[in-house]
C-alpha cells in the first residue's frame, strides 16, 4: 500500500477524524518512545486547530496493523481531512517533523 491510496475512517480507527487532519499513533504498552511520541502528538494537536490525535494499541488491533504494514512502535500516520494517508513515520518523531508533515495534509 502506498501513501495516498488508503483511506481510514472512524470505523477502522475507533475515533472520529480531525476536521483538517489526524495523527494516528500505533503504540505498545511497554514502549518508552511511544510515551514521548504521545506527548508530542497531543501538543501538536492542541497547537493546530482541526487536528486530532488517535492512539491505537498495536497488540489489540493486529488485523489493522498487518493491513497497514506497521512493523514497529511507535508508528505515526498522518491523514488528511478525508482520512487519506499522506505520510507515515516509524520511531519517535520530532515536533518540527510532525508540523511539516501536517503541512502536506491540510
Amino acid at each position: 500500500m502506498r501513501d495516498g491510496e488508503r483511506v481510514l475512517g472512524e470505523r477502522e480507527l475507533g475515533a472520529a477524524l480531525g476536521e483538517r487532519a489526524t495523527l494516528v499513533q500505533f503504540s505498545s504498552a511497554f514502549c518508552q518512545p511511544c510515551r514521548a511520541t504521545r506527548r508530542t502528538l497531543i501538543e501538536v494537536a492542541r497547537l493546530v486547530p482541526g487536528v486530532a490525535h488517535i492512539e491505537i494499541d498495536a497488540e489489540q488491533h493486529l488485523p489493522l496493523v498487518r493491513e497497514l504494514d506497521i512493523l514497529r512502535t511507535p508508528t505515526v500516520l498522518v491523514l488528511d481531512a478525508r482520512g487519506r494517508l499522506v505520510r507515515r513515520a516509524a520511531g519517535q518523531p520530532r515536533k518540527a517533523d510532525v508540523l511539516a508533515a501536517l503541512g502536506e495534509a491540510v
